[in-house]
């Protein structure tokens, strides 16, 4: 086999220091291009995490609901029942920036394989410009005895790869797209994967049916690095070897090199482990569902990964030194001396009228209805859904006990640029709120972080204090981190993205009948304000970024105590069926959710104008955990008496009034339709 040298080891992503250590783990010889590959792939930030691990680890990880946690393929709570839910998120950022269309197919195909699309998010920010964010988060449901993990067992057993034919899709995407900041002027498109739902779909029905039939021992999909992630990880977590022999791979390409096989990260492939007498009838389950089954190797007790093709040694690696012995990296965080993002464009006048500046944020990319978005996509497959999108701040879904689950994902970078600590925290309330407002407790949450190249000082310091914030947060809440994913360097010769983690979490409700609308729905109903114990402020609010604002050095801090009261209470009155509606206040602020809760309940409102209630501050300002709630009086006091809530409207009528002002509804929806005839 060819050695290729330190040299291709520079370009493949690895350091001079690192090489020298590769040369050590592998008994001071220098590696093969099989060896280079893999372990430059392995030791890349995607794959191995060198810059976040350490934080990774301060996060919050276990819980009383909690039944799979961090290191597996996704986390999974416990719902009751013997049910789990297993859920996570994952990003497809730098194909998606390389190769729209394709990049993020990988992560919204579901509705092609019978998987409905319930919720999620967009946002419009100049830093997402040149490097866009695709992150996709999925629940599956699952019998908790009957769940599988992904660590290779059993001197010798079987690893059959099961699924579509290898060819070179993606080849060099883990260590080269996935960790190198975007240069317009190179040609990345051939490591961009393309995806197959139809595939996929034989594919996860005939994993369903091997798991069903208790043949299998281990599994694991193909990701990132392929062959070699999936092949060392179940072997690390086993603490176990493996032989894999490249020769007996399925190839939908001709001449493929033995390295090439195993870094491709063609899709809809999985790896399994399975006892020798049970081989004959998983691939005879293979071929019923018309995928390709093939025995490529097993499992032995040398704890190194060898490669054949053939009868031909290509490759011989130790486990741990591939999986285990990659340097983790110490970041170096300093706070900038000065601002890292320009001001955005301002598109509203500072001393706009409140009449305008409700119709302008209602119309602005990141407030406008996404329903041009979501009508593309069936959110009723499988039939398990009660709350659409946009009839409730959360997604709800029907388990086999009555009972529900609901979810959420939020992202913020805006705020979280201006305050990474406080920004992120707010992102994870706001999961929350989402959750409260249909009555559901958080039981865990996943993540995906999406930033900046660590080795800058200013992006260490954001990653450092959004980890901080996000552990902060889910201990507050009692919703463990269960998962997740980090995505880094997401910047180029334009400056960096707005850091951006966004939360996912998923939460447990006893009735889904009881499940508050976001929109007002009975006339007469009382309109409360409800949770805020403080004035809000403007500060890298959507009206800011409108106004033209620069972002703020810092936002305002947050009483996690208050905010877990007040979504406790929230929760509470939405479980007893106290409230016609629930919404929270977001981006936007309070006046922007009265708005929306009138169009999505296709009902007017008539809100208290006297002058205190007339400044921006109030009406636009943005912070945690506020509620616009509709129902009777009684109930709103009894509300009242274990949280801040003032009354101070009455639903009704075909407008929106607030003192002198009033929009009518056909107003408000025309500008919130501005999105409109851009998805024709």
């Amino acid at each position: 086999m060819t050695v290729p040298g330190v040299e291709q080891a520079l370009a493949l992503g690895l350091t001079r220091e690192e090489y020298d250590l590769v040369c050590q783990e592998l008994g001071g010889r220098e590696p093969n291009e099989v060896e280079l590959a893999m372990f430059s792939l392995l030791w890349s930030e995607h794959c191995a995490y060198k810059h976040s691990k350490k934080l990774l680890r301060t996060l919050p990880t276990e819980g009383p609901a909690v039944v799979m946690g961090p290191g597996e393929n996704a986390g999974a709570v416990d719902v009751g029942g013997g049910y789990a839910i297993a859920f996570k998120v994952e990003s497809h950022n730098h194909p998606s920036a390389v190769e729209p269309f394709q990049g993020a197919a990988t992560g919204v195909y579901g509705n092609s394989i019978g998987v409905p699309t319930v919720g999620g998010e967009v946002v419009f920010e100049a830093p997402y410009e040149t490097n866009c964010l695709v992150n996709a988060m999925a629940l599956g449901l699952a019998r908790t005895d009957d769940m599988i993990r992904s660590a290779a067992a059993g001197v010798g057993n079987v690893l059959v790869l099961f699924g579509a034919s290898t060819g070179r899709d993606g080849i060099g995407g883990a260590s080269v797209l996935a960790s190198a900041e975007l240069d317009e002027s190179e040609d990345k498109r051939p490591s961009v994967q393309v995806g197959d739902p139809f595939e996929e779909k034989k594919l996860l029905e005939c994993s369903l049916e091997l798991l069903a039939r208790g043949l299998l021992v281990a599994l694991q999909d193909l990701g990132a690095a392929g062959l070699t992630s999936s092949a060392s990880e179940m072997a690390s977590k086993g603490e176990v070897g493996i032989d894999l022999d490249v020769a007996k791979v399925p190839l939908r390409e001709a001449d493929m090199a033995p390295f090439e096989i195993m870094v491709s990260e063609s899709q809809e492939r999985m790896l399994c482990v399975c006892e020798p007498s049970k081989l004959d009838e998983v691939l005879a389950v293979c071929a019923k569902w018309e995928v390709h089954g093939t025995a490529i190797g097993e499992v032995t007790d040398t704890q190194r990964f060898r490669v054949f093709r053939g009868d031909e040694l290509v490759g011989d690696m130790p486990v741990t030194g591939l999986v285990d012995d990659c340097p983790l990296y110490d970041l170096e965080p300093a706070k900038p001396a000065a601002p890292v993002y320009d001001a955005p464009a301002p598109v509203l006048a500072p001393d706009a009228s409140v009449h305008d500046t409700l119709l302008a944020l209602l119309g602005s990319p990141n407030l406008a209805s996404r329903r041009p978005l979501f009508e593309q996509y069936d959110c009723l497959v499988q039939s398990r859904t009660v709350r659409r999108p946009e009839e409730a701040d959360a997604a709800v879904l029907v388990l086999p006990e009555g009972n529900a689950v609901a979810t959420s994902i939020d992202g913020n970078g805006r705020r979280v640029a201006a305050d990474p600590y406080w920004g992120t925290i707010g992102n994870a309330l706001e999961c929350a709120a989402n959750l409260a407002c249909v009555g559901a407790e958080p039981l865990g949450t996943t993540n995906n972080l999406n930033f900046g190249n660590p080795e800058k000082p200013h992006i260490a310091w954001q990653l450092t204090e959004a980890v901080r914030g996000l552990g902060d947060a889910c201990r507050a809440l009692g919703a463990p981190i269960v998962g997740g994913n980090v995505s880094l360097y997401n910047e180029g010769t334009a400056g960096p993205i707005y850091p951006t983690p966004v939360v996912g979490m998923v939460g447990l409700l006893p009735d889904p009948r009881r499940t508050a609308p976001s929109g007002f729905a009975r006339e007469g109903d009382a309109i409360g304000f409800a949770g805020w114990n403080r004035m809000p402020s403007l500060a890298a609010s959507e009206l800011a970024k409108l106004r033209g604002e620069p972002l703020p050095d810092g936002l305002l801090e947050i009483d996690l105590d208050h905010c877990v009261k007040v979504l406790r209470a929230i929760r509470e009155a939405v479980r007893r069926g106290d409230l016609s509606s629930c919404h929270d206040v977001a981006e936007g602020g309070w006046l922007v959710a009265n708005a929306e809760a009138c169009l999505l309940g296709g009902i007017g409102a008539r809100l208290r104008g006297d002058a205190a209630f007339l400044t921006d501050e109030i009406l636009f300002g943005e912070d945690a955990c506020g509620f616009v709630v509709s129902g009777s009086r009684e109930a709103l006091e009894r509300l009242g008496e274990e949280i801040p809530l003032d009354v101070f409207g009455t639903v009704g009528g075909d407008a929106l009034e607030l003192g002198p002002e009033r929009w009518t509804l056909d107003e408000l929806r025309a500008a919130h339709g501005a999105l409109a005839p851009l998805f024709p």
